[in-house]
């Protein structure tokens, strides 16, 4: 899931979003968010899902499924 990980972080600096900010945006913590994009941690479907809405991109981009 590294493709994740680094769509993530791609969309979130595009954004000039914070850890901070995009946790409270979805309702989770900044380590939550700092896990994700580390590898550490895999959120889960509900996540993935807003993620997708906040970002306007399809759960299958985020998951390197599509480009």
């Amino acid at each position: 899931m590294k493709i994740f990980a680094e769509r993530l972080n791609d969309l979130r600096k595009e954004r000039n979003m914070t850890l901070e900010v995009l946790g409270k945006s979805i309702g989770v913590s900044t380590n939550t968010v700092s896990r994700w994009e580390r590898l550490e941690r895999l959120p889960n479907i509900e996540n993935i899902v807003a993620l997708a809405k906040l970002f306007k991109v399809s759960a299958d981009y985020l998951c390197g499924l599509e480009d």
